[in-house]
């Protein structure tokens, strides 16, 4: 069977009071609607139309990776309205039909299975996903007759024994495509709102002798975000359920309640992370590292058995048995080699440093290639830029960088040299030589007692 998903995403938001388009703010790092896109790939649905309002051009920048389409519904009549301006991108296809809203990230790719396959093993043309729950105050109540939804009644036109139902409609739904389609066109606008209401379908299905049945999963995954407080509350639940999952998998997390652990890192056994660390995007960390406090990871790949203390490391690439930190700074496009050593106050940029070579503290390289087994004395500075344009820094194997010295780029530094501490570098340095770049020293005796500075 032919299926497809619509995601709901033209929302004002105005309980967030924000500029930000309300489905673009994040639940662990990543867009709520991009969960909700995510998650519909994950189960199958290919494709997919985002139906975009208020902020459009936003939503759809955020998006447009995920390969989806789009439909604008321009004013804000309702939910029935919003599946209306989908109406050509539902045209002439045969099937099923997910609806499912851009503000409910915690929605599962199981859920989302189950949903689908109960609606086409029951032959249903509408299926709607409830949840139960003890305090149903405020939402509208399923009615069954004989297991099938009889109707959706909102809760303030329900009577004394709707009161006393428990089962919630959750706003997600799968339809037969040419059901929902000929509804739509039978849809009316005659409230108080003058909105047009997508669980009105599920009357005039009922009407047409339509069979129409509900899937019952829990509160949490259907729970919608209008707020900052409710954002907060997404975020608890889904870091609660990303470090689960990781913990599961042998990875030890000492505090999950102070560790955020963006949806799509990975992370492989036995690997031990501390409290305060943010891992983001699409990292990898793999098995054995030890990640000690206070470190963000972003878009980045960690190597086994690497020990990371308190540092940032963005779009990098850390080897085997390396250690970083505390306080390094790994910006995007560097690569550190194997059993390497970046300390305390370094920071590397767009470079690579090769295998067993050692940048203890105090540091800066920048464009720049370093080789195997090199040592960085304190205080070297890779000078990569004139004020108009990067250059690089070639530095061979084994070669021994003095503290305090001035890499002035373009330059090379061939295998197995030395620089003497102070220097300032210019011009390339041969293979095993000494390069010695500083003013002699000049001793001038009685120089105190002449001007007169003696204390």
């Amino acid at each position: 069977m032919y299926k497809c998903a619509i995601i709901m995403a033209a929302g004002e938001g105005k309980r967030m009071k924000s500029d930000t388009p309300k489905v673009l703010h994040k639940v662990c790092g990543k867009e709520m609607v991009n969960h909700v896109i995510d998650t519909m790939r994950a189960a199958g649905l290919d494709d997919l139309n985002v139906i975009v309002g208020r902020g459009a051009e936003k939503v759809k920048e955020e998006t447009k990776s995920r390969n989806v389409s789009y439909s604008l519904q321009s004013e804000q009549l309702g939910t029935g309205h919003a599946v209306m301006c989908a109406k050509d991108f539902l045209k002439g296809k045969k099937g099923l039909v997910a609806i499912f809203t851009g503000d409910a990230p915690l929605i599962k790719e199981e859920t989302v299975k189950k949903l689908m396959d109960f609606h086409e093993a029951k032959g249903y043309d509408a299926t709607i996903l409830t949840s139960v729950i003890e305090d149903p105050t405020g939402y509208g109540r399923i009615v069954r007759k004989n297991e099938e939804v009889e109707k959706i009644v909102e809760h303030k036109d329900c009577n004394e024994s709707e009161l006393q139902l428990k089962e919630i409609n959750a706003g997600m739904y799968c339809f037969d495509i040419e059901s929902l389609l000929d509804s739509l066109g039978k849809l009316k606008n005659n409230n108080a709102q003058g909105e047009y209401y997508l669980t009105d379908v599920i009357g005039i299905l009922k009407a047409q002798g339509k069979k129409v049945g509900a899937l019952i999963t829990e509160f949490e995954e259907t729970i919608g975000v209008n707020s900052r407080k409710e954002l907060a509350q997404a975020e608890q639940i889904l870091k609660r359920r990303i470090n689960e999952k990781h913990m599961g998998n042998g990875v030890t997390i000492i505090d999950p309640f102070n560790t955020y652990i963006g949806i799509d890192v990975e992370i492989g056994k036995d690997t031990i992370i501390y409290p305060g660390n943010f891992i983001e995007g699409k990292t990898v960390i793999k098995e054995g590292c030890i990640l000690y406090p206070n470190s963000r990871i972003k878009d980045s790949i960690i190597e086994k058995w690497v020990t990371i203390q308190s540092s940032v490391i963005l779009e990098s690439h850390v080897g085997e048995e390396t250690t970083v930190g505390p306080f390094a700074y790994l910006r995007p496009e560097t690569k550190i080699g194997k059993h390497a050593r970046i300390g305390d106050f370094v920071e590397i940029k767009k470079s690579t440093i090769g295998d067993n070579t050692k940048v203890s503290h105090l540091t800066y390289i920048g464009d720049a290639e370093v080789g195997t087994g090199c040592n960085f004395g304190c205080g070297t500075v890779v000078v990569n830029y004139d004020g108009k344009a990067k250059y690089k820094t070639i530095i061979g194997d084994n070669a021994f960088i003095g503290c305090n010295t001035n890499l002035v780029s373009p330059v090379e530094v061939k295998d197995n040299s030395y620089i003497a501490a102070g220097s300032t570098i210019t011009k390339e340095v041969p293979e095993g030589s000494l390069a010695i770049a500083r003013a002699r020293q000049i001793n001038i005796e009685g120089w105190v007692d002449k001007k007169g500075l003696k204390k």
